[in-house]
């Protein structure tokens, strides 16, 4: 009864942008931070993976779930997230990443989104 679900309106497109493969497995911060509606949010997957990504309220409540166990090639990702059709406030992004081999990669920024 105390939990809240929010949809985003838009989410963009993860776009793969080049550049090779990166080293190691990185979570980078969004920008623009704050943000009013939109934000861009870059990962690196050093090797295949199936990725994850949601966004958390202050109370550690998940608000909305970007991806849900995609499956990724290697590279520089970046996803364009809308959040019009959530409230202002502090956010936490979660990348949730597991290879083929088993190992997994979680890392964890904050946002903040003014309206």
């Amino acid at each position: 009864p105390d939990t809240f679900w929010f949809y985003a309106d838009r989410v963009g497109d993860v776009v793969d942008l080049g550049n090779g493969i990166p080293a190691e497995y990185a979570l980078h911060q969004n920008y623009p931070n704050p943000f009013n509606p939109s934000t861009v949010m870059q990962f690196d997957l050093p090797r295949a993976a199936t990725v994850t990504l949601s966004v958390y309220n202050i109370l550690g409540q998940e608000v909305v779930r970007l991806m849900d166990k995609e499956s990724m090639n290697a590279g520089y990702k970046k996803v364009i997230f809308d959040a019009s059709g959530i409230p202002s406030g502090a956010y936490l992004y979660r990348v949730f990443a597991e290879d083929n081999d088993g190992k997994t990669f979680v890392s964890v920024k904050r946002m903040i989104l003014v309206k």
